[in-house]
This record gives C-alpha cells, structure tokens and sequence, in this order.
C-alpha cells in the first residue's frame, strides 16, 4: 500500500452568511461546529479553524476552541476580513458591499490590523498564531512581508488555477490572478507566488483541472455564454470543497491527489456552511443533512489514503 498523505481541513471559522453582506454580523454557525468537529475526529481528521474577528469575539466559539485546542484535535489560525477587523481606517470604496481587501488598505494600517487580530487571537487562546489564510483570497507580498513580522509560518490564501480578476473588478485591479501558480506546497520568496529559500511555507488548497469531456470543453469555450451555462454543470477546474452536489467531484480530486503522489490534500469550507441558511449552497436543514452524507463517504473513502493533520503539524513534518 501506498504510505499514506496528510489530509488538511481549512475552515474559514467566520459570522453567518457573509455572501449577503449583511450590516450586522451574527456567529449563530458556531452552535453548528461540534456536530462536525465529531465527525472529523470519527476519521482522525484535525481542522484548522482559520478564525477572524467576530467569531474570536464569540464566547461558544472560544469554549469549543478551546477544548479543541486542549485535546490536540485540531488548530486555530488567523482568518482576517479588513472591513470589519479594527482598526476602523476610511477608504474611499469601504462599506459592507464593497467588502475591501487587506492590500487595498496603507501598508501601516494592514500592518496594525494584523497586529490587532494576532494579540486577540494568542491572548484569547493562549496559543501562538501560525497559519494564515487572507480575506477573500487576496494576498500579495506587502501582505506576506507583516505576516513573517508577526511569526506566521503558514500561509494557505493560493488557489491553483483561478484568475479572480477574470468577471470581477476589485479582483482585478488588485491583480488576484493565481491561474499560473504552483499548486503544490513550497517554501516561498521575498514574493509569495515565487519558490525561494524562506522558511515560510505556502500551502495551496487543492485544486486540480477537469479532465473529463476536454474535447467537448474546445468547442464550448468558444462561446462565452455557453462556456459559463457548461461550466456551471461541469466545471472546469474542481475544489477540494463540498457544495451539496459534487461528491464525484471531490473523489476525483482525491483520486488526482493519490495517484500523483502529491503531498497533501487541503480541502476548504466555510463555518456558516454547516448551518442552514447560514451560505447560499446550505440553505436548509435538508442541504445540510445531504453536506454531512457527502462528508461521511468523502472521509470514508478516503481513509485507505489519507491521514489528518493540521497546518502546523504539516509544517513541522515537511520535508522530513
């Protein structure tokens, strides 16, 4: 038998339903965590709970973050989305619509919201802060240079193959464009999409192309809006990331992962989309109950191959 791949679970620990950009912001989700953290430790699976603001000021979520934290079953990471972290700084465009990235903000404000997220973070879990992920994907080397200030080691923010730019505006006139990225782990540069010497650790999530129906593919792609209404059923490059319909999906990605010998898998989800109505894919009790069927095969299916581990324990094992 093949020896067995590390298996990280990235969760983006943060308050209800943000895709509706609400004005106020509610951690009822946090109630939704155990349920799935029990279901992780069924597999030997350990999340990381990549965690932001609000939910850091939760007081369910900082007893089950806790007791994770106290038996060793699974890490908690910063998570930090810089419209409703502190420092409050005016930007031009900045409301709860506009939604702004950390990198859009003056290089002493990000540096102070960083600041400000690790202190409440370390002093709420008595844990040092060691892996990372970015608001909505955006990072850049600014971004990266205060992370290695403040002790991070780990960052997972990189999607293979995804140029966000591509139908979104604020993406692209930040230039968040990974579509040709490495897309596996690597030790970064003084840039964060360049291998180097560092001892800063990018974990991609897992993302791989659909290999399926690529001839098909090069017809459609010719016609704008057949490719999207195509894609939609069929896309062209798959998560490691349930959305309630895509278990083949995600086994084709593990079985991608395996049979090239790739060093990890990481698969993603939001904590809101474990509550219903707490994400547009989850909207009801039904959907949730169908999320946890998929997870239970997805978790079965993949223990010959796999193995759990966090961020951290991924980081202290690289290489060895």
């Amino acid at each position: 038998m093949k020896k067995q791949t590390p298996f990280i679970i990235t969760i983006d620990t943060e308050g209800d339903n943000l895709w509706s950009k609400p004005n106020e912001i509610s951690t009822e989700n946090s109630k939704y965590l155990p349920r799935f953290q029990k279901l992780c430790e069924k597999f030997g699976l350990k999340p990381v709970y990549l965690t932001n603001w609000e939910m850091a000021n939760c007081e369910f979520f900082k007893e089950f973050a806790r007791d994770v934290i106290r038996r060793n079953t699974g890490e908690i990471g910063m998570h930090l989305h810089a419209w409703n972290s502190p420092p409050h700084y005016e930007l031009k465009k900045e409301n709860f619509d506009y939604q702004s990235f950390l990198i859009e903000y003056p290089e002493n404000i990000m540096r102070k919201k960083i600041e400000i997220m690790t202190r409440k973070l370390e002093d709420t879990f008595q844990v040092s802060m060691l892996s990372h992920r970015s608001g909505r994907w955006a990072i850049n080397n600014t971004y990266l240079k205060i992370l290695k200030e403040f002790g991070y080691k780990i960052d997972c923010s990189i999607t293979p193959l995804e140029n966000w730019g591509l139908n979104n505006e604020q993406y692209s006139n930040n230039n968040i464009d990974y579509s040709n990225s490495i897309k596996t782990s690597y030790f970064v540069d003084e840039d964060i999409l360049v291998e180097g010497e560092s001892d800063f650790l990018e974990v991609p999530v897992s993302i791989i192309k659909n290999t399926k129906n690529t001839i098909l593919r090069k017809y459609i792609n010719r016609n704008r809006l057949t490719r999207r209404i195509y894609n939609h059923y069929r896309p062209e490059i798959l998560w490691l990331r349930p959305n309630g319909k895509n278990l083949n999906n995600l086994i084709q990605v593990c079985d991608d992962i395996i049979n090239n010998n790739s060093k990890y898998a990481e698969f993603i989800l939001h904590s809101s989309e474990l509550m219903p109505g707490g994400s547009p894919n989850f909207k009801d009790e039904k959907s949730i109950e169908k999320l946890y069927e998929d997870l239970e095969k997805l978790f079965e299916y993949g223990k010959k191959f796999f193995y759990g581990q966090t961020l951290s324990e991924f980081y202290n094992n690289y290489n060895l």
